[in-house]
């Protein structure tokens, strides 16, 4: 019953930002962990970033530590990922997630899905 809408990517250069938004439904937003993965072709599911239902807790991905900040708005229903410094290894569709049942690094145990959106990292 919880539906996710990313926006926000795009084509960018090397070295510039982008920031992605995940919009989503129903009325228990901030009970959720809400996550951001990415997956480009020929591989498996990436863990970016995750943010606890409080938004008190947050995890970075090594690759992208220092780089990404994710963020809530638990009364707009709204998460983010804030993407500096970008580079041509970031080049992915980038989904957001939700986890009712606690927060992890791992893409088996969110159960609701956005559809993606495109990341192009290229000069």
């Amino acid at each position: 019953q919880v539906q996710l809408v990313e926006s926000g990517g795009g084509l960018v250069q090397p070295g510039g930002s982008l920031r992605l938004s995940c919009a989503a439904s129903g009325r228990t937003f901030s009970s959720y962990c809400m996550g951001w993965f990415r997956q480009s072709p020929g591989k498996e599911r990436e863990f970016v970033a995750y943010i606890s239902g409080s938004g008190g807790t947050t995890r970075y991905a090594d690759s992208v530590k220092g780089r990404f900040t994710i963020s809530r708005d638990n009364a707009k229903n709204m998460v983010y990922l804030q993407m500096n410094s970008l580079k041509p290894e970031d080049t992915a569709v980038y989904s957001c997630a939700a986890d009712r049942n606690g927060c992890g690094s791992s893409y088996q145990t969110y159960t609701y899905w956005g559809q993606g959106t495109q990341v192009t990292v290229s000069s």
